[in-house]
């Protein structure tokens, strides 16, 4: 498996099933040129480029061509974490390119706001060198200390406007995700106040009922953070935020496929109830990638065995050690059609951080991000365009 880079020169991928935009192409062909897509079709109705990949014969038989992945829920990877600088975003970076995530969020977890601020302009500075980062992600410290899951519960805070204004704007415009838990005191205003920044606005870690859900999303939320964990769940007599937000068509639910964070069954149970709004995250932590032991999450002490991330003294579920090209075999495996399990990594991440339409599928235009997979859904190959690594 290599990565590599299609920023300049002619590439033509072909005889490959393409899956994109929920929709699956026999036989197809992409044309990128310096680092976009600039034509696509079916059968051998292409012209010759710098570099031509027959993907049968780099894939065998019934490979797949699809686009790069797009994180927009990933804490780190190879022993790194995102929230301990350059070097370490870098690393985990590169880990997860391998496994086909050509595009990525980097999430920060609960930490003084002093410590917040410098790293969200940290990511800001980041990306002037590294295009593969969208942004950053503010897990906390918004949240509800009666579900802080990995988060230190000491350094939990209400929004009030002055601390979010400041996070917002240490970020200089590349805060893409808040997560936030709308009942606090406070909460409803500063949704508002994170989408009129431009930003996404999530429910999660939370307390909050459906009736309190649907005003969050009323207010502006418009993703659901890692549904079903840290927050209640679907009960006949409280149906709980889920299904306020598979009801509403504007919300798109994160999901962890690893099969520790959720059964398979429900997994497949939030495809069926929210088609086209679910997106697949790692929530993956610096052991992704890596090996079992101990590690740090932001402030709070971690434990990994047999691939379970765990917090020291609470025994909570602290990220996981997934990777997408993972999480795409464990959604299919669970029923998902593997277009929309595909559709759950690149097209609707993308337009949940409103980045659709520059990444996410593979038409004219478009960034020339893409996967090749063999039939077994495993990583061949990875191109990622229009960008620099630093």
């Amino acid at each position: 498996m290599s990565v590599q880079s299609s920023t300049s020169g002619s590439l033509l991928i072909h005889s490959a099933r393409l899956v994109e935009r929920g929709e699956i192409v026999e036989n197809a062909w992409v044309r990128i040129e310096n680092g976009r897509v600039v034509a696509h079709g079916t059968g051998t109705d292409w012209t010759p480029a710098d570099e031509v990949v027959d993907a049968v014969a780099a894939a065998g038989e019934g490979a797949l061509l699809t686009p790069g992945l797009i994180d927009i829920h990933g804490h780190g990877g190879a022993g790194a974490s995102f929230d301990d600088g350059v070097d370490a975003i870098r690393t985990a970076r590169a880990l997860h390119r391998e496994h086909g995530t050509t595009r990525a969020v980097v999430s920060l977890v609960t930490a003084s706001l002093d410590d917040l601020a410098r790293n969200v302009a940290l990511v800001a500075d980041l990306m002037r060198t590294d295009g593969d980062i969208l942004g950053s992600h503010l897990e906390g410290p918004f949240l509800d200390p009666a579900h802080h899951g990995a988060h230190e519960p000491t350094l939990l805070r209400a929004p009030a406007a002055h601390d979010v204004a400041r996070l917002l704007e240490a970020g200089r415009g590349t805060v893409r995700q808040v997560t936030i838990a709308p009942e606090l005191p406070g909460g409803f205003d500063a949704i508002r106040q994170i989408v009129e920044a431009g930003a996404a606005a999530a429910v999660g870690h939370t307390s909050a009922d459906a009736d309190v859900a649907v005003a969050a999303f009323e207010a502006g939320a418009s993703i659901l953070t890692h549904a079903f964990n840290a927050m209640p769940g679907i009960h006949h007599r409280a149906p709980g935020p889920v299904l306020a937000a598979a009801a509403d068509h504007r919300v798109v639910l994160e999901a962890i496929a690893d099969d520790v964070h959720l059964d398979p069954r429900v997994i497949k149970l939030l495809f069926d109830a929210a088609p086209g709004r679910v997106a697949l995250i790692t929530d993956a932590m610096a052991a992704a990638g890596s090996a079992d032991g101990h590690y740090d999450l932001g402030a709070v002490s971690v434990t990994v065995a047999d691939g379970i991330a765990r917090a020291d003294d609470t025994g909570s579920i602290a990220g996981s050690t997934l990777t997408q090209d993972i999480a795409l075999q464990r959604a299919v495996s669970a029923g998902v059609s593997l277009s929309a399990a595909v559709q759950a990594l690149t097209e609707t991440p993308a337009r949940a951080i409103g980045r659709d339409a520059e990444i996410g599928d593979l038409r004219p235009g478009r960034v020339g991000d893409a996967v090749l997979w063999d039939a077994e859904l495993r990583v061949v190959r990875v191109w990622v365009g229009d960008l620099l690594f630093g």
